[in-house]
């Protein structure tokens, strides 16, 4: 009998091993080997992802090409950092970004608050750190229009051609709409593009709303302030050519966000990673070339409750 007990004992322990993968040999027998099933599967998922490869999502603020070779040597470094490989992916725009998070193809996001909020609401991404500019957390979203144009307040934009860089960007896109549509009591987004403006223009980047101005195939542009400092070596005259007619409230910075999949340890390792460049010349100068960051501080979910809250009015009104 205590053989037969003793055999029974083993072939218990042998399948739960089999079902669990391997475990401490020393597990308590009171362990029973449902929830050893339960449990592991999860944890062997989360370390799996965590340790294969990390995906570091971009949207073009600038030429995509520029992005994809400037975000290499960062992807290469943070790769050092957490000992495992990192790749910077450039996506088409917030919206491919918000969706290969969702997907768990990119697990790193660099996104601005709006893009954090749709995709914390959406697939539960985690804002961990956010942007330092000009020693600021926050910053504002600007109006610009040609030097020459007539164009003096945001009464004179009506009936004109708007580029903005894209209808999930805060602020090229949301924070401007917001303002316009509370000051002019415009009922929806779509109004606004099609009743207030005569033609709202979804361009893909700032620095291309801005051009788009410069050019003369826009009227106004919103954009980051201030996108043309950036623009300056291609465009040496681009300040005396355009000028910025107002900006908005105060936005908080743009995130570094992760997907929920990621384990709290290695969340825990890029943040501090991240954290330590800002000890390095050289990794804030990528930063800094990429979208303009001079430092990276930690952020956390309420600081973005603003921008929840100018979201909520176009949540029912227009498909992002």
């Amino acid at each position: 009998m205590k053989k037969f007990l003793s055999l029974l004992l083993v072939l218990v322990l042998a399948f739960a091993l089999a079902a669990c993968g391997a475990e401490d040999e020393e597990t308590p027998a009171t362990e029973t080997p449902a929830e050893e099933d339960t449990e592991a599967p999860a944890e062997d998922e989360a370390a799996g992802e965590s340790v294969d490869k990390l995906i570091m999502g971009f949207v073009p603020s600038q030429d995509s090409d520029t992005i994809a070779d400037t975000v290499e040597p960062l992807a290469n470094r943070l790769g050092e950092e957490l000992g495992l490989e990192v790749e910077g992916r450039v996506m088409t725009d917030y919206n491919a970004l918000i969706e290969a998070m969702g997907a768990n193809e990119v697990q790193v996001g660099f996104i601005p608050a709006f893009g954090y909020v749709l995709a914390n609401e959406q697939y539960d991404a985690e804002v961990i750190l956010k942007s330092v500019r000009h020693g600021s957390g926050t910053y504002k979203a600007q109006y610009i229009v040609s030097a020459d144009s007539g164009i003096e307040s945001l009464e004179d934009l009506e009936g004109k051609v708007w580029a903005f860089a894209d209808a999930t960007s805060t602020s090229g896109f949301l924070f401007p709409a917001s303002e316009l549509m509370d000051q002019f009591d415009i009922a929806s987004p779509e109004a606004l593009q099609n009743e207030f403006f005569a033609q709202g223009m979804q361009v893909g980047g700032h620095d291309t709303a801005a051009v788009a101005v410069y050019e003369g195939d826009a009227d106004v542009a919103t954009t980051f302030d201030d996108v043309r400092t950036q623009l300056v070596e291609e465009y040496p005259d681009i300040m005396e050519k355009t000028k910025v007619i107002g900006t908005t409230k105060d936005i908080p910075n743009d995130t570094i966000s992760v997907t929920a999949e990621l384990d709290d340890e290695l969340v825990t390792q890029i943040k501090e990673a991240f954290l330590s460049f800002n000890d390095d010349e050289e990794m804030i100068k990528i930063m800094n070339e990429v979208y303009s960051w001079d430092g990276i501080t930690e952020a956390s979910d309420d600081e973005y409750q603003i921008v929840k809250d100018t979201y909520a009015k176009f949540k029912d009104s227009i498909s992002f």
